[in-house]
């Protein structure tokens, strides 16, 4: 059954090739895609391959390749023979791998999944091991790539309760995907056992890399800038909102203010596009915003800071002390915890934490943050943060003991993985003939 219907989705996929190109060209006219660099998504190489074995990590988006840098920083400290090349899907995620990529470590936009484009991609870059982070179960890609000779291993890997449901209605088709990974290593106990009931070999819950990463920087001088703007106006971060979440915080900011006039609401959208037309909606409500892009000043009259900036989030931790982290009071899933906890911050999060279930239920346990369910409950904690320094100090304290006790996952991980990286480094040292 497997064989048939990946058969068929290579044809499908091969007839389709047209009307790939022609998507990813309008996507170029949205900005979603980077013009300079299309050809990659074809598979078409934008740099040479460096002599000797090469490691290939992939990760879809920003989380993904964020979280995998710790894991890229110690393979290249650990195995300084091996050359590695890091793919992604999206322009925001190449702009911040520009940034924070280790010094020589290979960028490359990931293959659409379309045979001549895998093909392609692999015999350039013909990796020894290919580390897959997350989900990205591409056919073409994990097939192809075994075929060649690739060992996969699926780090951090994820199954959303969703994404669980939905495969488990065509369990032969992702049992046969996953086979492919020689290792399999799960963020969570959930995930673990979501990935071995629909097939995969002996997965692993060896912790979440996300939470080995160190807290996200903050520019000095752009810190002390904001902080003097701010100044003693009380204040309250909205971090990494979604469509949904910015009404309710627009209402949270009007029940508060009416009891602290001088309030300062700091809103950071999860996707930074979407800022204009946020402000919009918020002026609608009578509010005063400023969009971070627009390099207005922070008048006392401001009722909104609104942060549409990438790779921006360790400047907002670090300015404000109480936290509601988004995608929670809408079913999204949430966003990580352990960023905030590391840096400070007394944490309020929505119902929907299933993304990051786990470390919400232990953080619970111990104080580590609070959760609402819509806005009265966030006005109402949001208020009492502010307001009772003890508690505050008692949530911050909880949460970085909690963030500490975390740290572990990197080197479980890269134990688990030392065999196949072990057998890479001491694997084909020749440079690839289409180099």
């Amino acid at each position: 059954m497997a064989a048939g219907a990946f058969g068929a989705y290579r044809l499908i996929g091969t007839a389709a090739t047209p009307l790939v190109r022609r998507h990813l060209r309008r996507r170029v006219g949205r900005g979603r895609e980077d013009a300079a660099r299309l050809a990659e998504r074809f598979g078409h190489p934008g740099i040479a391959r460096p002599a000797g074995p090469l490691i290939w990590i992939h990760g879809a988006s920003v989380g993904e390749s964020l979280s995998a840098l710790p894991l890229v920083a110690r393979i290249r400290e650990d195995w300084p023979g091996l050359n590695l090349l890091m793919t992604t899907g999206t322009v925001t995620s190449a702009r911040l791998m520009a940034e924070r990529l280790p010094e020589g470590v290979i960028h490359q936009y990931a293959p659409v999944d379309l045979p001549a484009a895998v093909r392609r991609f692999l015999a350039h870059w013909r990796p020894a091991l290919g580390l897959i982070v997350e989900s990205e179960f591409w056919p073409n890609l994990l097939l192809q790539a075994r075929a060649q000779g690739v060992a996969l291993a699926l780090v951090n890997g994820r199954m959303s309760a969703a994404s669980y449901a939905s495969w488990r209605r065509v369990r032969p088709l992702i049992g046969h995907l996953l086979g492919q990974f020689e290792v399999t290593l799960a963020q969570s106990r959930e995930d673990e056992a979501h990935l071995r009931d629909l097939g995969a070999a002996a997965p692993l819950d060896l912790g979440n890399l996300k939470f080995a990463a160190p807290p996200p920087a903050a520019n000095p001088d752009q810190l002390a800038a904001l902080e003097a703007a701010f100044g003693p106006r009380p204040r309250w971060l909205a971090a990494s909102t979604h469509p949904g979440e910015e009404e309710i915080v627009a209402e949270v900011h009007a029940r508060l203010a009416a009891r602290t006039p001088d309030l300062l609401t700091v809103l950071v959208p999860r996707h930074p596009d979407r800022g204009p037309a946020i402000a919009e909606a918020l002026a609608a409500r009578g509010l005063e915003v400023v969009l971070r892009s627009s390099g207005r000043p922070i008048a006392p009259e401001t009722a909104v800071y609104l942060a549409d900036s990438i790779g921006e989030m360790g400047l907002w931790y670090r300015l404000c002390q109480v936290v509601f982290v988004g995608g929670s009071l809408i079913p999204k899933g949430g966003q990580n915890l352990l960023e905030p906890a590391k840096l400070g911050c007394a944490i309020i999060c929505g119902p929907h934490m299933t993304n990051f279930l786990r470390v919400t239920e232990e953080m619970g346990r111990v104080d580590a943050l609070r959760r609402v369910a819509d806005a009265e409950q966030l006005a109402a904690a949001v208020s009492w943060l502010l307001e009772d320094e003890p508690a505050r100090a008692g949530m911050i304290r909880a949460a970085g003991d909690y963030a500490g006790t975390q740290a572990g996952a990197l080197d479980r991980i890269v134990a688990a993985l030392k065999p196949q990286l072990d057998r890479a480094a001491a694997g084909d040292t020749t440079i690839c003939p289409n180099a």
